[in-house]
């Protein structure tokens, strides 16, 4: 569906789905988007849709992704005039949840210092802070140690996100520490406990 479309609440009485927006950045952990897209729909009742940076499409490839996908010339293409919708805020309408995952350090210190310079930023810039977001650090464990990463992670934190931790891992670059993005069931498990926490329920 489009984005603000509620095409799923029609007068036959069926209940809502709950809309989940998936946000993906240049970080190598961008290589499980598909996994991730496949277990949240797993979840009852659930569309996803995903916004991509430009870096994130390094590592996925969009025909891997069954859900529909944004990138930031999809923000420019739709808008010609004053009347045309704006993609960043259609989507922030649509959504019910975002989940940023994974979250790398350069979007991670955009977002905490406001700066929105591309499709996924702008979204999360206008985001309602009245609905859940969840964010999914993945960085290199040296970049991740960097005493600025912490500041950084609070101030999302003090917005109301919601810090899905990363984990140690022997990393691609060949390092093992901390820095590695959660594990996908960790990820939907959040996902799935939030929906409850809303009294929606979300069993697979």
């Amino acid at each position: 569906p489009e984005p603000g479309a509620h095409a799923d609440e029609n007068s036959s009485g069926l209940q809502k789905k709950h809309h989940v927006l998936v946000g993906v950045t240049g970080s190598v952990a961008a290589l499980k988007l598909p996994l991730l897209v496949a277990e949240l729909l797993k979840i009852t009742r659930v569309e996803v849709q995903v916004v991509t940076t430009e870096r994130a499409k390094h590592f996925c490839n969009p025909q891997e992704i069954p859900v529909t996908l944004y990138s930031d010339e999809d923000e420019w293409q739709m808008w010609k005039g004053r009347s045309d919708p704006v993609l960043h805020i259609e989507l922030r309408r649509w959504a019910d949840l975002m989940v940023v995952a994974p979250l790398d350090a350069n979007t991670l210190a955009k977002l905490a210092n406001g700066i929105c310079d591309n499709l996924l930023t702008c979204v999360i810039r206008a985001w309602d802070l009245s609905k859940p977001l969840l964010f999914c650090p993945a960085m290199n464990t040296a970049m991740w140690e960097h005493p600025i990463t912490a500041r950084q992670v609070e101030q999302l934190k003090g917005f109301g996100y919601r810090e899905i931790p990363c984990v140690v891992k022997k990393l691609v670059c060949g390092d093992e520490g901390r820095g590695a993005m959660a594990e996908v069931w960790t990820i939907v498990e959040s996902v799935k406990r939030i929906l409850e926490e809303q009294d929606l329920p979300a069993q697979s």
